[in-house]
């Protein structure tokens, strides 16, 4: 119940937001925030609380939040341009489903105390590893069995029968606490030494319970943004490293014996190293070895982590006060990572900190591991004993992460900026003896420009002039002047440069720094002769504001990296889109990416929409610096289908792939349209 709900809630929100992967890193840091409430609230009946009243109060919370708490937030949420995004996305889930994930992320600690107080000869430990082997389940199941087959409405309602029957199985624990003694009993093999006395626990001690799972907690969330941005922003991407995550904390937690010192070091030291030599061939491996790679780093980094918190925890006495601790750590760790890092880096510097520091951690393991086995030899004094030569063999893969990570920190850029819509870099290269100035989006290029004047308003890259929406956009000038062209997506403000006097071309931009650079570092903007229109905000919901606006052409190109905008490609958007269009207007889709075949999509949804719909490939040249580009233009426009220039450019090859069920806000599905 408390993992399952994450998919939902960050699935159901994320159209609001722009589609950007920190949409789910912000409510992560929300769901571990209140996971750490919910332990302290733990903490704190269970100390202050006698035994009945503790299951009365909790029981009775739960059957308010059954009876109140809504799971999803209706349309009176949505934000508008001036919001703070990250500050909307925590209270919106506050408001929702925060009553009932504080209780239920309390329930695991609780129910454990419980345990030990109902059976105290007994390690209520273990029950740690099979919850967390609950919450596993609960998130593979769902880009694999729930996402596919139910729509976001339907998961939510199953949800809430899912809280009502825990409602009722709590009921059945709470009632089973009569025959828990009063005064927990102290059980034998938790007894202190000879004098009674239980050692006490160090605030150094406490400290490594803070820190381990902080840095874990980190991890979890810095490979999840590295993965997401230039791919997808979709519950398959954040379940996979989260799944990971708690499988670590089920090894470690479920028997002392999964957990291998020497060898989950060495593990952890191979894998990191990996991880920088995939960085150092700079994307040449492909995607899924790339990641394979990223979540084996995370996995073996988490379980070194894991698997020395577990060789500190206390006596179930200090049980719930161990659990809030790792609890603030994960909060720690996801405060780090959503709030610190955006406004203290300009890029995303959180994957190759995480990648040398867990080295350092690892390493660290690895000395402490064999300098105990090595000195553990018979006639071996540890005081003098000699580190094992095999540890040599860790320096090599020391050079390989220093050089590798080190590299990501050496970006010269004329201008880095970061905020909750990702990172953004513009820098000046020459290639093929022509300057030009370039507008990234993570790693992806997202415009550039001639610096050279006389071709300072050529039209470049995605947008060039034998690409499909450089066809469409000239042969549309031809059929009628002037033109009105909407833009979702305004990049470095490249397609200005199809503008003639009395055009009119709006921009939708989401990101208010992609709207500076492109007036500051590039000229597209100022040199046009059109009208240019700036709207500040998310383009589908502006779209949807603005009744009375009318094109001739809207164009959607609003990637961010090499991610998806989902909410930009369903159903409902496109009945959006075609409200706006003009008589005889036409819809442009720019559907380039290296990992997903959006053209079913698109085409699907077109054809719904009752548009026919032309797919237009431009292969790259890098001889002439043509990025080439794929777009799928949709419209009943008959000249323009029956237009000679455009269909030459057009393919009349089939898809290689086909869908089953059109995309809805509701419904996604991206393993259906991975290449």
């Amino acid at each position: 119940m408390l993992f399952q709900i994450q998919p939902i809630v960050s699935k159901a929100i994320l159209p609001w937001f722009g589609g950007s992967p920190a949409v789910w890193t912000t409510a992560m840091l929300f769901f571990q925030v209140v996971l750490f409430l919910g332990y302290l609230y733990a903490h704190l009946i269970t100390r202050y609380l006698p035994l009945r009243w503790q299951g009365a109060v909790h029981l009775s919370l739960v059957i308010a939040a059954a009876a109140l708490a809504p799971v999803l937030a209706d349309v009176s949420w949505k934000p508008s341009p001036e919001d703070a995004p990250a500050l909307r996305i925590l209270t919106l889930l506050a408001a929702t489903i925060g009553l009932p994930y504080f209780l239920l992320a309390a329930n695991g600690p609780l129910l454990q105390a419980w345990f030990g107080r109902r059976f105290p000869a007994a390690s209520p430990y273990r029950l740690y590893a099979l919850s967390n082997v609950g919450s596993l389940l609960a998130l593979l199941s769902y880009p694999f069995v729930i996402e596919p087959n139910f729509a976001v409405s339907t998961q939510a309602w199953q949800w809430s029968i899912g809280f009502s029957l825990f409602a009722a199985l709590l009921a059945i624990v709470v009632w089973q606490l009569r025959a828990a003694p009063e005064t927990p009993p102290e059980p034998a093999e938790t007894a202190g030494p000879a004098n009674g006395v239980e050692p006490a626990i160090t605030w150094r001690t406490r400290t490594k319970w803070l820190l381990l799972p902080a840095w874990a907690s980190f991890g979890l969330l810095a490979v999840t943004n590295h993965v997401c941005q230039d791919m997808a922003v979709v519950p398959l991407l954040w379940v996979a490293p989260l799944s990971l995550y708690l499988l670590t904390f089920i090894l470690a937690f479920d028997n002392e014996g999964w957990y291998r010192r020497e060898t989950v070091a060495w593990l952890a030291l191979a894998s990191l190293a990996g991880v920088a030599l995939v960085d150092w061939m700079s994307g040449s491996l492909g995607l899924i070895p790339a990641i394979g790679v990223y979540f084996a780093s995370l996995f073996f980094a988490c379980l070194a982590c894991h698997g020395e918190l577990v060789r500190l925890k206390p006596r179930p006495a200090h049980l719930t006060e161990f659990y809030l601790t790792i609890s603030a750590g994960g909060a720690i760790g996801g405060v780090l990572v959503s709030l610190v890092c955006p406004l203290a880096l300009t890029d995303y510097f959180e994957a190759p900190i995480f990648i040398l520091g867990s080295f350092l951690i690892a390493g660290s393991v690895l000395i402490s591991a064999a300098g105990k086995a090595w000195a553990a030899r018979p006639g071996t004094s540890q005081a003098a004993a000699p580190l094992p030569k095999r540890l040599a063999w860790a320096i090599p893969l020391l050079l390989i992460v220093v050089y590798g990570e080190l590299r990501n920190f050496s970006g010269e850029y004329l201008v880095s900026r970061r905020n909750f819509y990702g990172v953004l870099h513009v820098n000046d290269q020459l290639a093929a003896g022509q300057r030009r100035r370039m507008m990234f989006h993570g790693r992806i290029v997202h415009g550039f420009q001639f610096l050279d004047p006389q071709r300072r308003t050529e039209p470049t890259s995605y947008y060039a002039p034998e690409t499909g929406v450089g066809i469409v956009l000239r042969q549309l000038s031809l059929q009628q002047q002037p033109l009105r062209v909407g833009v979702v997506g305004l990049g470095a403000g490249t397609l200005a440069a199809y503008g003639k006097p009395g055009d009119t071309f709006r921009m939708y931009e989401i990101n208010p720094e992609v709207v500076e650079l492109a007036h500051d570092y590039f000229t597209y903007l100022k040199d046009s002769p059109a009208k240019i229109e700036i709207v500040l905000g998310d383009g589908r919901l502006s779209l949807e504001a603005e009744t009375d606006e009318r094109f001739d052409l809207l164009v959607l190109d609003a990637f961010s990296g090499d991610a998806i905008p989902t909410h930009l490609l369903t159903r409902e958007a496109f009945d959006i889109y075609r409200q706006r269009l003009a008589k005889d207007g036409a819809i442009a889709v720019h559907i380039s990416n290296i990992h997903v075949d959006l053209r079913p999509v698109v085409e699907g949804l077109a054809q719904d929409c009752g548009l026919q719909t032309l797919y237009l490939v431009a292969a790259p040249d890098v001889a002439q610096q043509k990025t080439g580009a794929h777009w799928v233009v949709a419209t009943n426009n008959r000249a323009l289908l029956e237009n000679e220039v455009v269909r030459a450019a057009a393919t009349t090859a089939p898809g290689q792939l086909a869908i089953d069920r059109l995309w809805t806000d509701d419904y996604s599905n991206l393993l259906g349209v991975l290449k």
